[in-house]
């Protein structure tokens, strides 16, 4: 029997959030640069730098790290107001997406203090915080930190570097620095480790971290593991380019999530999610909004409650009453039949949002008008520790604060089960008043 990948939970400090570290975390990786060695050039314009972070979030990612100067081996330094006018923009425009979570990828103390202003909660500083100013800087914020090794500067870190035991040294520093950074005053929960593979590591340096990835793990933080695409794994399989390198990265991920990595950083995040779903998750609550006003309404509702009973890893719990209520938003309609129901799966919230959407299709959705007549609609409205930002799924749903439709039958279905949680937990805010809400319940209808 497969057992669940374990590794030691953690709460990481992130500006005004708190992530809670109980399973393994995907940061995406945007580059808003012309030479980066991965992807230069591709995302380096505005509009293209904020749909490729859309792409990545739809695709699995949890957080985005976003880079305005390439650190590949023999880079040169861009100047600071260059890597502002790269970065800057990007983050405040995608500081206003719901729930999103913003890594600011930086060296540079000023560019991570204007990065945390725009709405950066995480800084992800490749020489470890090193520069008194930039431990100033985060000691000024109460944003997260990433702190890495590296052998020696961006420009020279890869001519000959030199180990005793590889991995004894990468850790002795993580924790040493560590240690210097709580002593300066800045809080252990605040702090997660990178032990940098690729910077300042020979190929049998960086296979030796991953074939011990267990001891950075057990240091006490959350750990970062961030193989993506890097020369060593080129050199392993004489993959020269670094976008065929994705299906070994993803393998490298799941390997070191096995061993206790909190997060995976990558570029191609549809191959690592993929991979990773391969490992059992602990099966969570989750809600889900039912609701209809084309044919017999209440007949599909039933239909699709019975058939999100029948989905893989997932277990109906229980179910509100049915409810009738006015049309929201396009009020020109009939009224709609709706409920909520609770159930626990063990599917990732992007895997259990496909299954919903494969059930409107198999019930005759037809979408036309955003928020229109439907013959079913399925919202996944939280799912229990889970906080994601997107297009295609946001964790809470963003507006189940505003909708009696939801409210209602959520409230009822918390009541009847006596949950420990509250209305006000499960949609990430507190509710409108009653009479301010959209879609206004007009009756109960009966059992689900």
């Amino acid at each position: 029997m497969q057992k669940l990948y374990s590794f030691t939970p953690y709460t990481w400090q992130c500006a005004d959030k708190l992530i809670h570290l109980n399973r393994c975390f995907i940061m995406g990786v945007l580059n808003v640069t012309p030479d980066s060695f991965s992807d230069g050039g591709t995302h380096n314009g505005f509009d293209e730098a904020i749909a490729w972070a859309h792409k990545l979030l739809d695709e699995g990612a949890d957080l985005i790290d976003i880079g305005g100067e390439s650190t590949r081996p023999g880079s040169k330094e861009v100047s600071v107001e260059e890597e502002l006018r790269r970065v800057i923009p990007v983050i405040k425009e995608l500081a206003q997406v719901p729930h999103i979570l913003l890594s600011i990828d930086t060296r540079h103390p000023q560019v991570a203090r204007e990065a945390v202003d725009a709405g950066a909660h995480i800084i992800n500083d490749i020489s470890g915080f090193r520069d008194p100013e930039m431990v100033k800087v985060t000691k000024e914020s109460n944003a997260g930190l990433i702190v890495m090794h590296m052998q020696g500067e961006p420009g020279n870190m890869q001519k000959n570097p030199q180990y005793r035991d590889v991995v004894a040294e990468v850790k002795d520093y993580l924790l040493t620095r560590a240690h210097e950074l709580e002593e300066a005053g800045i809080a252990k929960d605040r702090i997660m480790l990178d032990p940098g593979p690729g910077f300042g590591k020979s190929t049998p340096h960086d296979l030796e971290m991953q074939e011990n990835f267990e001891v950075f793990a057990q240091m006490g933080y959350p750990v970062l593991e961030a193989p993506s695409r890097k020369r060593y794994l080129g050199d392993i399989s004489s993959l020269t380019s670094p976008k065929d390198r994705d299906i070994l990265t993803a393998a490298q991920c799941t390997l070191a999530v096995h061993k206790g990595a909190h997060m995976v950083r990558v570029h191609n995040v549809k191959a690592s999610f993929e991979a990773l779903l391969s490992l059992r998750r602990p099966p969570k609550k989750a809600y889900i909004a039912l609701g209809a006003n084309l044919g017999n309404a209440q007949e599909q509702l039933k239909q699709a409650k019975d058939r999100i009973a029948k989905l893989p890893l997932t277990t109906l719990v229980t179910s509100s009453s049915m409810y009738s209520s006015k049309a929201a938003y396009f009020e020109d309609q009939d009224e709609f039949v709706n409920a909520v129901i609770e159930v626990e799966s063990a599917l990732h919230p992007l895997v259990l949002l496909n299954y919903l959407l494969r059930i409107e299709d198999e019930l005759g959705r037809v979408r036309v008008r955003e928020n229109g007549p439907r013959s079913i609609d399925l919202d996944l409205l939280a799912y229990e520790g889970e906080v994601h930002a997107g297009h295609r799924l946001s964790l809470p749903h963003p507006k189940a604060f505003e909708r009696d439709f939801v409210l209602s039958p959520l409230k009822e279905l918390l009541e009847n089960s006596g949950a420990d949680c509250t209305l006000e937990e499960i949609i990430g805010r507190e509710p409108l008043a009653k009479m301010e809400r959209y879609g206004l319940v007009s009756d109960k209808l009966g059992a689900l």
